[in-house]
């Protein structure tokens, strides 16, 4: 609907300018305009509705730099306003209007700007794909709730992963009495060397904002953006590094279980249905206890290495992501979605709940 409305907007005022190139080349009568204009000045009347009328078939078929266009009309067009003021001042009111919507798009463009090319450049420099398929011999090492897992999930005769792009919807909220602030996400997980790049689009009470999660080299960073210009959070540091290093092996786990004969991994079972991962990556490492069913399904994973966080204090509570279901998806068989989970000392908070929508393995660059 805000769409519709900046496009007509952008359309009608850029119609208007037509005004000051006809009056100035007399190809009709102009009554509104008093002032006389030069030939010359009429030109770039014409030159500013031709940059309105391109700014408006950018946004129509969504391309990302439609408001470098909308910039260069609004700017011609007030300093013809300022210059034909007498006659034109009202035409401001809607390049303030159009000036506000770039802000916004613009502000948004270099946020996923940050994420595009974080993707781009692991594409390029960290993801090196093979065809190798993944064997049974390959996963004899495992405990053997974690071959059956591999098995179940319809990853042995597959290739092995090396990358995947992964996408979401959702909710999400930062205390029990809220609401769920409805989400959807996308994210590339590299796995060679360790990364996790998930970009957020959220709304709550009709306000969009957008996030970005970026862990690469063992660091990570949190950002987000309410109406793409008001940061609300941007955080970092080596707690955060912990904990993100346990959400990506979270996705290893859900995502991409034939991930699990990595290397960094090892392994110690508690009971048939019941293992203890511990994951190194670099300097880091972290553990967590992964819980299955007899059908072979991972149901829950639990771990004492990540923190709940306002972005201020960081309090280490066990952090759990129960599934219920599993689907059939592009010839795997992978959890539905899960839910995110802290156990406080005075109960459980769910503060985020996904629901898997696509999963796409080995891609050979960003889609």
């Amino acid at each position: 609907m805000l769409k519709i409305f900046l496009l007509i907007i952008i359309f009608l005022h850029g119609l208007i300018h037509i005004l000051g190139f006809l009056k100035a080349f007399q190809l009709a009568e102009i009554n509104q305009l008093t002032q006389s204009i030069t030939k010359p000045m009429g030109i770039l009347w014409l030159i500013a509705l031709l940059l309105f009328l391109a700014a408006a078939i950018q946004l129509i078929i969504n391309h990302n730099l439609w408001w470098v266009t909308a910039l260069a009309a609004v700017i011609l067009s007030q300093v013809l306003i300022i210059l034909f003021w007498q006659d034109a001042k009202f035409g401001t009111i809607p390049n303030i209007l159009i000036l506000i919507a770039i802000i916004l798009f613009a502000a948004n463009y270099f946020l996923e700007r940050e994420f595009i090319n974080a993707v781009d450049n692991h594409f390029k420099h960290n993801n090196s794909v093979t065809n190798e398929i993944l064997s049974e011999e390959d996963i004899q090492h495992l405990p053997t709730i974690v071959q059956k897992y591999i098995r179940y999930t319809g990853s042995v005769g597959k290739e092995k992963v090396y990358n995947f792009k992964a996408e979401f919807t959702g909710g999400i909220r930062s205390n029990p009495d809220e609401e769920y602030m409805h989400l959807k996400s996308v994210q590339y997980n590299f796995i060679k060397s360790p990364a996790r790049l998930f970009f957020i689009e959220a709304k709550k009470m009709g306000i969009p904002a957008l996030g970005i999660h970026i862990y690469q080299n063992e660091k990570a960073i949190f950002k987000v953006k309410l109406l793409s210009l008001f940061t609300v959070v941007d955080a970092s540091g080596e707690k955060m590094d912990q904990g993100e290093t346990v959400t990506v092996f979270n996705d290893m786990c859900f995502m991409a279980p034939a991930t699990l004969i990595d290397k960094h991994i090892t392994w110690e079972s508690a009971d048939d249905l019941t293992v203890k991962a511990i994951f190194t990556n670099g300097k880091i490492k972290i553990s967590a206890t992964l819980y299955f069913n007899e059908k072979g399904e991972l149901v829950n994973f639990i771990s004492n290495d990540r923190y709940e966080t306002d972005r201020k204090t960081y309090k280490n509570y066990p952090w759990s992501t129960p599934v219920k279901s599993y689907i059939n998806i592009n010839g795997y068989r992978l959890p539905s979605g899960a839910d995110l989970i802290y156990s406080r000392p005075d109960g459980e908070f769910t503060y985020g709940q996904f629901k898997l929508k696509d999963i796409k393995y080995n891609c050979s660059e960003r889609e």
